[in-house]
C-alpha cells in the first residue's frame, strides 16, 4: 500500500530494550532497497549498547535522547539527523518527560544484532 496513516499500524515490543517498542512504516517486503522504522522509546526507556550489520539512517521527530555512539555521547532532539555506519556500537536512552521518538532507515540486508551489554 503506497499510503497509509501511522496510527493504522502495529507498534510491537521489541524485547531487548526497556519501554521501546517498534512500528515497521515500510517493510523489507514492500521496498526493494530500505526498511523504514518508527522508534519510540518511553521515559525512562533504552536500548542496550549493540551492534548491526548494516547502517542506520536516523532522524528524531520528538522527546530528548542520549545516544552513545562508539565512544561519544550525544544529547539529541527533534530534527536531529544520525548516522550510524555498520558494526559501530550504539545505545540509546530518553531525556526527559516525553517518549523518544526517531524514524530509522535500514538498507535491506540481512542484519544481525550482537548486543553487547
Amino acid at each position: 500500500m503506497p499510503v497509509r496513516k501511522i496510527s493504522d499500524i502495529e507498534e510491537t515490543e521489541i524485547k531487548a530494550g526497556e519501554k521501546t517498542t517498534i512500528q515497521v512504516l515500510i517493510s523489507s517486503e514492500e521496498a526493494p532497497n530500505f526498511a523504514m522504522r518508527r522508534i519510540i522509546i518511553q521515559p525512562g526507556g533504552s536500548m542496550p549498547k549493540h551492534k548491526n550489520t548494516v547502517e542506520h539512517e536516523q532522524i528524531v521527530l520528538g522527546g530528548r535522547g542520549r545516544v552513545g555512539l562508539g565512544d561519544e555521547i550525544y544529547e539529541v532532539s527533534k530534527d536531529d539527523i544520525l548516522f550510524i555506519p555498520a558494526g559501530q556500537p550504539h545505545f540509546y536512552e530518553t531525556i526527559g518527560d516525553e517518549p523518544f521518538v526517531f524514524l530509522c532507515s535500514v538498507p535491506n540486508l540481512v542484519d544481525e544484532v550482537e548486543i553487547l551489554e
